[in-house]
């Protein structure tokens, strides 16, 4: 196995790899394939025979010579298939090779985008995304959303063939497009931080190589669009939400309240460098969604203490949320806000405006729960933590919400 210097490495080339060989023959799911063959043979052979001078020329070398194996065989699969006659094999283009391409080249936005094309489904986004861009084997992604092996191969497979049937060039997007394939990147990387950040299933409560995952990529997006606001305002929001990551749990894995959390165990710098990147965001641009849920994340994380929390600019905050999006976890995050702000009672007020926004979703209660138990309503809290339990499908969650209940009792 390679050291840790060479795993970052590898994960860092491996979209540039795939990208360069894409452009450059074509056929994404084999590209796909052959990269990630590449990858695994330099896994064990750079150990024993040293790194090579040049380690992205290698490797896209290797990949070259696999996806021409991957297409001679499937030639002789289907060689009386009408499809084979248009497949060429890579040393019969006339192209440049894929390995002279500029030495600054980096095809990984154009791999986002076709990652994250709206023919796909969000799951199949997010696992060809950290396939294909995060350089992640079928089997560490499988690991990380807690499913077998070969239901996440199936994913990714259909991936691959919704991109090969779609006829998407690879290429950017036409620049009518841009700005809705770039928010849909954007959304992908943010559901893979929030899976990591507060995983929706399974025995525990952070899945931090998800959140770490997705605030690496979102550091490439950054340093290929520096001068977006929303990019810029999506990385200080990752950054400012996972600092508390630390403090977050108990020994035990049980999720701790902001509230009663050890900020000394926050990262100063992670909150340090989410403050600078959204000071230089805010005054540039349209002031958008990313860039909102930053500011709020600032103003937890400023705060000396939970007492000290500026919770009427939080309530402003996600007011301007709302006119953005009328999502209703935003309603219900607001509602917490106007409760914390101006009193429990005008928070359940709030609440009640969700009506059924939120069915079956353990957060309506918690959040009930928590603005009764405020309001001095011990009954009501009580019932509302143990029905946020039921409805809850984390396993730190349901042992939380199920423990704030017996305190009260």
């Amino acid at each position: 196995m390679p050291d840790s210097g060479a795993e970052d490495l590898l994960r860092e080339l491996s979209p540039q790899v795939l990208g360069a060989v894409v452009r450059r023959y074509g056929h994404f799911d084999l590209a796909e394939d052959a990269t990630q063959e590449a990858l695994l043979a330099a896994s064990a052979q750079w150990p024993v025979e040293g790194r090579p001078d040049n380690p992205r020329a290698w490797l896209i070398t290797v990949a070259s010579r696999r996806l021409t194996d991957l297409l001679r065989a499937e030639q002789a699969r289907r060689r009386r298939e009408d499809a084979v006659v248009q497949r060429t094999l890579p040393e019969e283009h006339l192209a440049p090779a894929a390995d002279r391409r500029a030495a600054d080249s980096d095809d990984t936005l154009i791999l986002l985008f076709l990652c994250c094309h709206p023919s796909l489904s969000p799951a199949s986004q997010i696992a060809l995304t950290l396939r294909a861009v995060g350089g992640l084997t079928t089997a560490e992604i499988a690991r990380a959303f807690l499913v077998p092996e070969s239901t996440m191969t199936r994913r990714i497979s259909r991936a691959k063939t919704g991109i090969k049937s779609s006829g998407v060039p690879f290429g950017m997007p036409p620049e009518a497009d841009r700005a809705a394939r770039l928010d849909a990147v954007l959304h992908v990387l943010y559901l893979i931080f929030n899976e990591g950040y507060a995983s929706t299933s399974g025995p525990d409560l952070v899945r931090t190589e998800l959140a770490a995952e997705a605030i690496r990529l979102t550091r490439i997006v950054h340093r290929l669009l520096p001068d977006d606001s929303e990019v810029t305002g999506l990385l200080a929001l990752m950054l400012l939400t996972d600092a508390r990551r630390p403090a977050r749990t108990g020994p035990d894995g049980a999720p701790i309240p902001m509230s009663e959390q050890d900020r000394d165990r926050w990262n100063g710098e992670y909150i340090a460098e989410g403050i600078a990147l959204l000071s230089g965001a805010l005054p540039h641009g349209p002031t958008g969604q990313f860039q909102i849920q930053a500011a709020i994340a600032a103003l937890h994380d400023e705060a000396p203490g939970a007492e000290e929390t500026d919770w009427p600019q939080i309530e402003a905050l996600y007011e301007l949320l709302l006119r953005l999006s009328d999502n209703p976890v935003v309603a219900l995050n607001h509602a917490v806000a106007v409760g914390m702000a101006r009193g429990p009672r005008e928070g359940l007020a709030a609440l009640e405006k969700l009506g059924d926004r939120l069915p079956g979703d353990h957060r309506f209660h918690a959040a009930r729960a928590h603005l009764l138990e405020m309001a001095g309503e011990t009954a009501g809290a009580v019932e509302s933590y143990v029905e946020a339990a039921r409805r809850a499908t984390s396993l730190p969650h349901q042992r939380y919400l199920h423990s704030r209940a017996a305190r009260l009792r």
